[in-house]
């Protein structure tokens, strides 16, 4: 199955918009597990079960894993969502961006070491970078465009042409040139929701991972409002922090799960004003 209709299958069966970011700051765990040789590995999973039924996607961040030596830990976390919970997509966040032969073995990492249904990629090299990636055709290719840091407008909202923007480049390309298989997605903040609305109708009904909501203080309301596609989907609004360490106890996996559950909720709620406001007007 293709990981466009997987996520399709996830957002139908879960009801959610919710993607929980897996970004495990080894400080940050409980005490008993920062021990453990096995913590991170231990962290993520008990998060993993207990949000499954909560989410439409997980993202596990590669970065975090390999400050710590601790690739073999992401490979089997992602390898136990496969096996416990196979309708759920995995996006790998590794924002990889290199020329062609390079690009090809980093596509063998993500997708063949790791089995990441999706995988984050920098555009900025163009397009000989992302072709490799294009030649996995069950796999998601998510390509930054409009990001949430507060850096991002340094070059992303750049002009280019003449009314047009950089963001707005990399959006027309992904949803044109660099979608030979229907398999593209991009990345675009939830602390820009002007910039969201804006790529949402460039790219038509393309999946879209929105980042920025909860420590970064995105608005739901105004994420869901800019971004949603007409049917109430189209999303995978992404939340890391506020969820993984909404406890620091031993009930981390407990309070995880309320918060998942609160932002899933949240996000339902966004939809259907969105959906009454559509049909009211």
């Amino acid at each position: 199955m293709s990981f466009i209709d997987k996520l399709g299958n996830a957002w139908r069966g879960s009801g959610s918009l919710l993607c929980v970011g897996l970004d495990p700051d080894l400080a940050r765990l409980p005490i008993g597990l920062q021990a453990r040789p096995d913590g991170i590995l231990a962290f993520c999973r008990a998060i993993v079960d207990a949000t499954a039924d909560l989410v439409c996607a997980f993202k596990p961040q590669i970065a975090y894993f390999a400050a710590h030596q601790a690739e073999d830990q992401l490979q089997a976390l992602i390898a136990h969502i496969h096996t416990r919970h196979p309708g759920i997509p995995v996006v790998l966040d590794a924002k990889r961006g290199d020329i062609g032969s390079t690009a090809e073995r980093y596509a063998r990492e993500a997708f063949e070491r790791y089995r990441a249904d999706a995988v984050t990629l920098s555009p900025y090299m163009g397009t000989d970078s992302i072709e490799p990636w294009l030649q996995w055709t069950d796999r998601g290719v998510i390509l930054l465009c409009r990001t949430s840091n507060s850096g991002g407008a340094d070059l992303q909202s750049l002009e280019v042409a003449p009314g047009e923007r950089l963001y707005e480049r990399v959006a027309r390309l992904a949803a044109e040139r660099w979608n030979p298989h229907g398999q593209t997605a991009l990345v675009v903040g939830a602390t820009v929701p002007e910039e969201l609305r804006r790529v949402r109708a460039l790219v038509g009904d393309m999946p879209l991972l929105v980042p920025g909501i909860g420590a970064q203080g995105g608005d739901i309301d105004a994420t869901v409002m800019a971004g949603c596609r007409a049917d109430g989907l189209g999303m995978m609004v992404n939340s890391s922090r506020a969820i993984l360490y909404a406890s620091h106890g031993e009930d981390f996996a407990e309070a995880a799960r309320q918060a998942a559950r609160d932002t899933r909720d949240a996000l339902r709620l966004a939809v259907a004003r969105r959906v009454r406001g559509t049909a009211g007007g």
